[in-house]
């Protein structure tokens, strides 16, 4: 019995300074984003911050930008000069490894060949390091071209093409040969390249699973219909996955810009072996079995796909809940976004952690509802949330939301009460919850709604289907300034302290803004905050 005893406390010891020594090591991680859009690289490498984490990719120039591909030969060399076993882990996009990224995968510019040898470095890293989990992206082709790309003249015709050449009906048919006269041959002949050449690299990539190389893969659908061209691609890379045994390595699932996000998540839980149950509140039961805009599954599945994905765990038992995640789909409905801020207020009145996602259920506006958005943030609720995000997809909303949530509910369990600087920590934390609201609400919402209607109403210049983006960013920056403003002040109070988690913050300050890829789809948001514990 003796022996039992200091046994149980021997292994208490080691795994209270085993949890000790993790909380104090910073985690490496090896990143190869999908491009370098702020989802892709900027989000992920804050909400990495906010566990102590270190993010290394790429210089940015081999990245590419918008229509010009990734350096992915660069790429490679680069990896191969690293000291790999420095890092925990790698997370890495295959379609920038093949390609060089999301829009370059949508055309048929590299050969199969060239695509899968150059996938080849990742067995090598795995050699160099075989301790490195390595956790993957691959991306389903989308079913519409880029917009402002090579196709762009027949973009909806292919988009059309797409959907109704998989249709049986005598309609479909008729529409398919229609299309199929009037698309240029080479045009669609590369359309179609591309796709068989993407569905090459998926199923590779599940092949890498298969041999080790890939210790967990994410096959994630791009911007699709709940028919078209892309199931029967879907539906080969899941029977492969069924044929090579690997169904608890791979899910397939909807997304793309924010599966890095839920790749992080996942590399944090596997690393500190946390898997929080997470409790999920629509808003609208109804809501949460319909099939959101841009995706082919209904809401419910995808909120679960993506919770799976992280690591973390879907429980219906609300008392077992470590997390509650606040689903708004209810935007249309009189009244609703005031009642769900209560319920949201409510439940972080009785201490639980709670994370937000509001869904644009139609997909016109592709940002914040305007009033949820200011009920949550005249409650003054915000930095207690664990996270908040309402931009473009539903997948994106809610991949962003979950990513953040889970990894600040790791943080706050494991590693900011034994860490000798928990500032950081919460700084990263809050620094991106305010970022959201800041670009997924008042970017999103109310600046890029403002700049649609006015060049709509003709008072921006511009050519063709793009206004002059030199005055857009003057007008976006003016606009930013006030909003930013507002929110610091309801966010961080006059005098930047947060009495809710007994801090004391400097900032934000020194906003930054600016159109990544010259356009308004999307802004890169950056500003200075520090915020430190008040010692009692």
């Amino acid at each position: 019995m003796k022996y039992i005893l200091c046994l149980v406390t021997l292994m208490a010891v080691f795994s209270s300074s085993r949890a000790q020594h993790e909380a104090g090591h910073r985690t490496r991680i090896l990143l190869i984003p999908l491009d370098d859009r702020p989802p892709c690289l900027q989000f992920t490498e804050r909400i990495a911050m906010i566990a102590n984490a270190e993010i290394i990719s790429p210089p940015t120039g081999m990245l590419g930008r918008y229509t010009d591909p990734g350096k992915s030969d660069r790429i490679v060399k680069w990896l191969k000069g690293l000291d790999l076993k420095s890092f925990d882990a790698a997370i890495v996009s295959m379609d920038m490894l093949a390609y060089g990224g999301l829009v370059a995968s949508r055309e048929y510019q590299i050969s199969e060949q060239t695509a899968l040898k150059r996938l080849e470095v990742l067995r090598e890293l795995k050699k160099k390091a075989p301790r490195m989990k390595i956790y993957a992206q691959s991306v389903i082709m989308r079913i519409a071209p880029t917009g402002g790309g090579k196709y762009e003249s027949y973009r909806s015709q292919l988009a059309e093409w797409g959907v109704v050449s998989v249709g049986k009906d005598e309609a479909s048919r008729t529409k398919t040969k229609s299309l199929e006269q009037e698309i240029p041959a080479g045009m669609l002949s590369d359309y179609m390249q591309a796709r068989k050449r993407d569905l090459a690299v998926d199923l590779y990539a599940v092949n890498l699973t298969k041999a080790g190389v890939i210790d967990y893969l994410l096959v994630s659908q791009d911007d699709a219909h709940p028919q078209g061209v892309h199931v029967a691609d879907r539906e080969k890379i899941i029977a492969h996955v069924k044929e090579t045994g690997t169904e608890g390595k791979i899910a397939v699932q909807p997304g793309a810009d924010e599966v890095s996000m839920l790749l992080l998540a996942r590399v944090l839980n596997d690393k500190y072996h946390y898997s929080p149950a997470v409790q999920v509140v629509y808003s609208s039961d109804k809501m949460s079995h319909e099939v959101m805009p841009f995706e082919d599954k209904p809401l419910s599945v995808t909120v679960a796909d993506q919770i799976a994905s992280t690591g973390a765990r879907e429980t219906d038992n609300g008392s077992k809940a470590d997390i509650f995640f606040f689903v708004f789909t209810s935007r249309f409905e009189p009244g609703a976004a005031d009642r769900f801020a209560t319920e949201i207020a409510g439940k972080l009145k009785e201490g639980k952690q709670v994370m937000v996602a509001d869904i644009d259920p139609k997909g016109d506006v592709q940002g914040g509802d305007s009033a949820f958005a200011i009920s949550l943030e005249k409650r003054g609720v915000l930095p207690a949330l664990n996270s908040y995000a309402s931009w473009n997809t539903a997948g994106n909303t809610i991949g962003t939301s979950l990513s953040q949530g889970i990894v600040y509910s790791l943080a706050r369990a494991q590693l900011i009460g034994s860490s000798s600087a928990p500032g950081s920590m919460l700084t990263a934390q809050h620094w991106f919850t305010f970022h959201r609201m800041l670009d997924d609400f008042y970017y999103h919402t109310l600046v890029r709604g403002k700049i649609k209607d006015l060049w709509k109403e003709g008072k921006l210049t511009g050519a063709g289907h793009q206004p002059d983006m030199k005055q857009v960013l003057s007008f976006s920056r003016g606009l930013m300034e006030k909003y930013f403003n507002s929110l610091r002040e309801n966010y961080f109070g006059k005098n930047g302290s947060l009495a809710s988690e007994d801090l004391s913050c400097t900032g934000p300050r020194n906003l930054r803004f600016s159109f990544p890829w010259n356009r308004i789809f999307e802004a890169e948001i950056s500003f200075d905050l520090q915020c430190i514990p008040v010692k009692n």
